[in-house]
């Protein structure tokens, strides 16, 4: 029998897992009414926690739950593979149902052998009214990180590229955490003199580079580039990009 699986995530400006796979051409819309909730959570070491399903459909879904890790392309596109041996979890349950308008809680214990690490537990919710004649499955990410505990320090961070190119009006950023911790970019600044363009933030994993483009709307040139952390900024000029 042929389904469709929807993977996603409903806090696009936080969140790195969005995707969506279709295994058939047809146009058809996810469901919208299974939530998972926190979608990101970030814990100093070990921790006992617990993530909320919530079935706000008027049927009662299947959810399966699976915990993967996963690196991350410099584009911010996670590579997941199963969880690795290092990162010890135990999860309340792997399978349950959720009556119509209901919620499910999951508990959890995670700790590993050493930190930072991170992982996602995918629940994915089965039993939802056919779409075209087709099943469909959702397929949406708790994602946890396990912090050490020294911040990321600023000395870490190096910007290799802040760049205008005035051909594409695109901006482009390549930045590079060195160090061993994990930090988390909260924002992004690019201004000239009377414009200023706002891109979300995102995960640093150590010894990771990230490459960012994004568009530049004002006819007038950005000059100053600003990465926001929890705890520092850096700030470095944008060069215009010579032909």
């Amino acid at each position: 029998m042929s389904s469709i699986i929807f993977r996603g995530n409903k806090r696009l400006a936080t969140a790195f897992l969005c995707a969506t796979s279709v295994a058939l051409l047809v146009v058809v819309k996810p469901a919208s009414s299974q939530t998972v909730r926190p979608v990101i959570a970030e814990y100093q070491e070990k921790t006992r926690a617990r993530f909320d399903l919530v079935n706000d459909s008027l049927v009662l879904v299947n959810v399966v739950l699976e915990a993967k890790s996963f690196s991350l392309s410099e584009d911010g596109m996670p590579i997941f593979r199963p969880l690795d041996k290092n990162i010890h979890l135990k999860l309340s349950t792997m399978s349950f149902r959720i009556p119509p308008l209901q919620t499910h809680y999951v508990f959890y214990e995670a700790f590993a052998d050493h930190y930072p690490a991170w992982f996602v537990i995918y629940s994915t919710f089965a039993g939802m009214p056919k779409q075209s004649g087709v099943d469909v499955q959702l397929e949406l990410p708790h994602t946890v990180y396990l912090l050490q505990k020294q911040p990321l320090a600023k000395s870490d961070v190096q910007v290799g590229t802040a760049e205008y190119v005035p051909a594409t009006n695109q901006i482009r950023v390549e930045l590079e955490n060195k160090g061993d911790s994990f930090g988390r970019v909260l924002q992004v600044d690019i201004a000239g003199d009377h414009q200023k363009e706002t891109q979300p933030g995102f995960p640093l994993l150590p010894h990771y580079r990230r490459r960012l483009e994004f568009p530049w709307k004002s006819d007038e040139p950005p000059v100053k580039l600003k990465i926001r952390f929890g705890k520092f900024e850096i700030d470095d000029p944008v060069q215009e990009q010579r032909n």
